[in-house]
């Protein structure tokens, strides 16, 4: 299976900051309607940011708990290429994406968004495993660091907290593209790649001058590193 992306930028707010992240040559980027966090998009914001994005480069669109009709019509309204679910595997609290959404998804490209546990990628794996069996297709896993499982939308992602990475390592094979997130910079990136030898990276906070504001250096350094270590795995 074909890698949606091997460097994504997430967290993208304004056109300038799309134009400024697709140049200095991530492969995605990432638009957040998620409420509660401090880079949620409304549709009209979105879809002026993501009509500067140049052809090639995947445009995701990031949603937690979102009824599966809402998510499609955003999806078209902006014009998404990919659909990231980032709301909780499973529970009562918290917004939650349980596979039925990623069945009623279908026809659009799917990334899931995973949590390193203390039991590993199980939850993960049960997840994709009644997602697959009710005929979802994933693309694409992120692993992303850990969080409260009642952590609300906006405490979801773009914290800076790590990935265990020598954990995620011991875990063995998905069967499906994987990429890590969690705390990535340009000073980490390269580490980050070796230990997990993951096929893509993603990060919002770590190449940020101030929330959902993206640094033209810090962008730059982060996509140079990440594509340095990308190519020697």
């Amino acid at each position: 299976m074909k890698n949606l992306f091997r460097v994504k930028i997430c967290g993208v707010t304004t056109p300038a900051d799309a134009r400024l992240v697709a140049e200095a040559g991530a492969d995605a980027i990432g638009f957040n309607f998620v409420p509660g966090s401090v880079r949620c998009l409304d549709v009209t914001a979105a879809r002026a940011a993501a009509a500067v994005v140049p052809a090639g480069v995947v445009k995701v669109g990031v949603f937690a708990g979102a009824d599966p009709a809402e998510i499609r019509r955003v999806a078209t309204e902006v014009g998404l290429d990919a659909i990231q679910l980032h709301g909780h595997l499973d529970g009562a609290a918290g917004p939650v994406d349980p596979p039925a959404t990623a069945a009623a998804l279908s026809g659009l490209k799917l990334i899931r968004a995973v949590r390193l546990e203390s039991d590993g990628l199980a939850a993960a794996r049960r997840w994709l495993a009644t997602a697959e069996a009710a005929g979802a297709r994933i693309d694409m896993v992120i692993v992303d660091a850990s969080v409260p499982r009642t952590a609300a939308g906006g405490a979801l992602g773009g914290t800076g907290a790590r990935v265990d990475w020598a954990a995620l390592a011991a875990e063995s094979p998905l069967g499906i593209p994987l990429a890590v997130a969690g705390g990535l910079d340009a000073g980490n990136v390269a580490e980050a790649i070796r230990i997990t030898r993951a096929s893509g990276v993603d990060t919002a906070s770590g190449v940020e001058s101030a929330p959902g504001r993206k640094d033209p250096a810090k962008v730059q350094a982060f996509v140079t590193a990440a594509r340095q270590a990308l190519a020697a795995l």
